[in-house]
């Protein structure tokens, strides 16, 4: 039985890290697509191309070879991961996400992968978009302070200045961005059990998303 799993959620509602977690719960290939359109995004400033830019972002795409590897993004041979969860990428992201031509392009690379190994991926539109086929989704969610809160925590640790209402400000845009564009935008699946993270450990959230593909695979 292949086995396909998505998770979605607005930023930083814990995604990546519960996914990691449970693929190796279900030796599940982890593919973070917000990495994708996150590498998207640093190319293209590093290009200078705009948003309005698209064909030039297109064709920069197809030059752009991505693989993961321990979790961490590797980009044209180079291991990108630091680069692209920087703030000021983080800012941006969403201006190039929402392009449909870009979507279209990253969407098709996604549900190749699904299509020939046993996968967890988490985003934006995993359930209601690249896989929406799949028995198993999962929506994340937190409330926006403690989703900032988490967030500088991790950039703190890093030490990359930045500040909590600065976070916050960003969170709640991207919220609003990811919510209201108009292709793909996010949002819970029908068939997608909602998974509130607000005052739980990972753990906890883990348990229950274990149990409910344990549920549906056993």
């Amino acid at each position: 039985m292949r086995i396909s799993v998505a998770i979605d959620g607005p930023a930083g509602a814990g995604k990546s890290t519960i996914a990691k977690i449970v693929a190796k719960s279900f030796d599940l290939m982890y593919i973070n697509t917000g990495a994708m359109y996150r590498a998207v995004a640093l190319k293209a400033k590093e290009n200078g191309l705009l948003p309005e830019n698209v064909e030039e972002i297109c064709s920069l795409i197809e030059t752009m070879k991505m693989k993961f590897e321990q979790d961490d993004l590797i980009l044209n041979g180079e291991n990108v991961q630091d680069k692209i969860t920087m703030p000021s990428i983080s800012s941006q992201v969403s201006a190039y996400a929402s392009i449909p031509e870009v979507r279209k392009i990253l969407v098709k690379l996604q549900r190749d992968m699904s299509k020939e190994f046993n996968v967890i991926m988490d985003g934006r539109d995993i359930g209601t978009v690249v896989l929406k086929d799949s028995p198993f989704k999962i929506f994340l969610t937190a409330a926006p302070e403690e989703r900032a809160n988490r967030r500088f925590k991790e950039l703190s640790e890093r030490n990359i200045e930045c500040s909590y209402e600065g976070i916050l400000h960003d969170i709640k845009d991207r919220d609003y961005k990811d919510t209201h564009r108009e292709t793909d935008p996010l949002k819970k699946a029908d068939d997608a059990i909602e998974v509130d993270t607000t005052g739980l450990n990972i753990n906890e959230v883990c348990e229950k998303i274990n149990s409910y593909i344990s549920n549906k695979v056993y």
